[in-house]
């Protein structure tokens, strides 16, 4: 199978490994001419993930038709923040390949999950989400790990599984393309929360207390924006907060850490400067979405509040016997 992979990010490159091991040819594509030219000497980036390279068989390129002509499947693997922009890039060299998206999150302004932003500009049916509990270094070292695989498409489907299911990774089928990508970007602002309530030094009781809660808003959510309340119990589910939410590896729990902690304006925001926080991003779409439908999520309402409007976050301890 012939694959064109968008993103040069740790996720992208762990997917790249799992592709390589099932015999793919890969070409990857990345914007920027310096990236490219580094991981063509190098093999590797070693701050995102250490000790790994990716396969010397992997072709490296800049130019978006080259990473589509020909290709079986597509798939996409880019921070939210500038999924919209190569959407519109590939659109002109797209006929009827199936894309599968690896990216979580809901763009700022339009307040769009990543599926609606692909059938917004490109007219295809042939669409696939994948979400769960996997740090790309984790992916890389082969252990057991299980993706949520989302699609409407029986042959889309068909071809992911054949390109990225093998004897480490499994993917459970649903056709809640909606649901797994809440919860995708939901994951990620909660996690914000069960980092703060880390770096309040909460006991191991009140951080299960939490998710409990969690979960439960989660379902309301899934509800309320028209997907499955089911979806909350998957792997795009419950085994990604499990996994985000008790972890420094994710990015969003060490900043909501950072937060708990009480560490200085300026230092959150050097730390947001140099590290790409998807939570963040995500729970201004999230809140100004919720805010749109008048519906009132208070968990969300309350990590906005801390996170993004500095209240003191001490609330959520409060917060969660008060609820």
């Amino acid at each position: 199978m012939k694959i064109g992979l968008f993103g040069c990010g740790a996720y992208g490159m762990s997917l790249s490994d799992i592709l390589i091991e099932n015999d793919c040819d890969i070409t990857i594509w990345t914007k920027f001419e310096k990236e490219k030219q580094q991981l063509e000497k190098t093999r590797q980036n070693a701050k995102l993930i250490p000790n790994f390279k990716i396969s010397e068989k992997i072709k490296i390129t800049t130019n978006i038709e080259e990473c589509i002509k020909g290709k079986d499947l597509l798939i996409i693997a880019i921070p939210s923040s500038f999924f919209a922009s190569v959407i519109q890039e590939m659109k002109p060299f797209i006929r009827e390949e199936p894309i599968l998206i690896a990216t979580k999150g809901i763009e700022q302004g339009t307040c769009l999950f990543m599926n609606q932003i692909l059938e917004k500009y490109i007219d295809t049916k042939n669409i696939a989400v994948i979400s769960g509990p996997s740090f790309a270094i984790d992916l890389v070292s082969k252990k057991p790990a299980g993706l949520s695989l989302a699609s409407k498409n029986k042959k889309t489907i068909r071809i992911v599984q054949k390109c990225l299911q093998n004897k480490y990774l499994k993917l459970k089928v649903t056709d809640d393309i909606l649901g797994v990508e809440i919860c995708g970007s939901i994951k990620n602002v909660i996690a914000l929360a069960s980092g703060i309530l880390d770096g309040l030094e909460a006991n191991e009781s009140t951080k299960a207390m939490f998710l409990t809660e969690a979960i439960h808003d989660l379902k309301e959510l899934l509800y309320l924006l028209g997907a499955d309340k089911k979806t909350a119990l998957s792997f795009s589910g419950i085994g990604d907060l499990f996994l985000t939410c008790s972890s420094t590896k994710s990015r969003n729990f060490s900043f909501g850490k950072k937060i708990g902690q009480k560490e200085k304006q300026e230092d959150l925001d050097k730390y947001l400067k140099n590290t790409t926080v998807e939570g963040v991003y995500t729970l201004k779409s999230i809140h100004k979405l919720l805010k749109h439908k008048n519906i009132k999520i208070p968990l969300i309402e309350l990590i906005y509040k801390i996170v993004l409007d500095n209240k003191d976050p001490e609330q959520l301890l409060t917060f969660l016997v008060e609820k």
